[in-house]
């Protein structure tokens, strides 16, 4: 039996779901074989009609909105068009970024690079950095970043697009990321996940017109590495 969501937030009007890493949110072209999604979990949990707001990639986790009836999720989405949904991600990237805080203004395609490029902007701040003695390629040591991340578009795969743009990939990112780094994440730290974590979203609920915050603790792969690192400190400082 598939193993119950995490409920963050649930009233009449919404739920907000924390989904878990390689769970795909629903059927869908870009997905490929699959037979378990979170919005049939969810509909085995939750009562009632329900009706997705907006999407995450596959591979990452966090926070995700579902609306009780389809004019509660065409509210917001509509937050989400007009940027009025304040989104927080939680990434760990290859080396450290320089500024250690700052923006990404890059246009961005779409799936497998399709379509035309759209306007996209990221803000990121660099929350804690680790260099570790493990060698790859020609370098002795790797250096390494936990990254606060507030996209202001929305576009397909933006803050990984944005990341690799600017030579720091994310760590995990089969498509736009560094296999050699992925597989020492593997090997080394027994990490096999995409480490993009919708961490917080703050929106105004569209039923009462209350300001909601939302945030979606971490899974094991996550804590597990902070703790490591010794990332743990700097994160709290940060919630």
């Amino acid at each position: 039996m598939d193993a119950p969501l995490q409920l963050l937030h649930l009233d009449e009007a919404l739920v907000a779901v924390n989904k878990p890493a390689g769970l795909p949110v629903h059927r869908s072209v870009y997905v490929g074989p699959a037979d378990d999604f979170l919005i049939d979990r969810l509909r085995a949990q939750v009562p009632g009609p329900l009706h997705l707001a907006h999407r995450l990639d596959r591979p990452a986790s966090g926070v995700l909105l579902v609306g009780r009836s389809a004019g509660i999720a065409a509210a917001l989405g509509a937050q989400f068009s007009d940027g009025a949904i304040a989104k927080t991600y939680l990434a760990v990237a290859r080396g450290w970024p320089e500024p250690a805080a700052g923006s990404i203004d890059y246009p961005v395609a779409g799936a497998h690079g399709a379509g035309v490029r759209k306007d996209a902007r990221t803000h990121y701040r660099t929350l804690a950095t680790v260099e570790v003695a493990i060698a790859l390629g020609r370098y002795p040591q790797q250096r390494y970043a936990l990254l606060q991340i507030e996209p202001e578009t929305g576009r397909f795969h933006q803050i990984r697009q944005h990341l690799a743009h600017v030579h720091h990939p994310l760590i995990g990112d089969g498509q736009h990321g560094r296999g050699d780094h992925n597989r020492l994440y593997r090997q080394h730290f027994g990490v096999n996940r995409l480490l993009l974590h919708a961490w917080r979203l703050r929106l105004t609920h569209p039923a009462s017109g209350a300001v909601l915050t939302v945030q979606a603790p971490l899974d094991e792969a996550w804590s597990g590495l902070l703790s490591r690192f010794g990332w743990l400190q700097r994160l709290e400082a940060a919630a």
